[in-house]
């Protein structure tokens, strides 16, 4: 069983999907912690109601990144977390923290990357008349949104179709391909090595494994 530490801001709907997955046993881990920089983050609501414990180390309480990222590391102890998921947590870390967490950090990100790193990933899309758009897990490295793809989810965009409307349709692919990435590497399935992502002893490439 792994031991995972769950990173929110928000509304925490991959942080359920996650909870979900390990309640089912779908996933061989537990998640032992919720931490939000955030105190009104419904994420930590969703861990009070599953019995997990929830931190919140609000970010404003501190005088730079560096404090905070510290308090953050003490908190989650390396030694005690196999994984960190990264579940809408609205913060970039600084290297000092991802390098305490080399390849035991995931995050999901709602563009097809390497494309549309950053923020509006979804008017950006329609912006450029892309036809197709989703969801990218990743480990996570020192620079923003570009640790080695795991797993990616391609939709079509549709005819006249919102930003907002995109972007449901993106989470929903995004609370399918989360927790599968999770279980992937609770099982010693799923490893970072030299800068890539390795499934299954595979390395994948570039786009990382497209989810059917």
């Amino acid at each position: 069983m792994k031991n995972i530490v769950v990173l929110v801001s928000g509304n925490g709907s991959n942080l359920q999907a996650i909870i979900d997955a390990v309640e089912a046993k779908t996933i061989a881990g537990k998640i032992t912690k919720v931490i939000s920089n955030r105190p009104n983050a419904f994420g930590l609501t969703r861990a009070e109601n599953h019995g997990i414990n929830g931190v919140c180390l609000d970010h404003k309480e501190y005088a730079d990144r560096t404090a905070y990222d510290a308090e953050l590391l003490a908190c989650i102890n390396p030694k005690d977390t196999d994984l960190v998921v990264l579940a809408g947590f609205m913060r970039i870390l600084s290297p000092e923290f991802v390098a305490a967490f080399e390849g035991k950090m995931l995050n999901i990100h709602p563009s097809l990357l390497p494309k549309y790193k950053g923020l509006n990933t979804h008017q950006r899309a329609l912006d450029n008349k892309d036809s197709s758009h989703g969801p990218t897990v990743h480990f996570v490295t020192a620079e923003l949104d570009d640790g080695p793809v795991v797993l990616q989810s391609e939709i079509p965009i549709l005819e006249n179709e919102s930003a907002d409307e995109l972007a449901q349709r993106v989470q929903v692919e995004e609370r399918m391909i989360y927790p599968k990435v999770v279980k992937w590497f609770c099982e010693g399935r799923l490893k970072m090595e030299g800068n890539k992502a390795i499934l299954d002893n595979q390395c994948l490439p570039v786009n990382g494994h497209k989810d059917a």
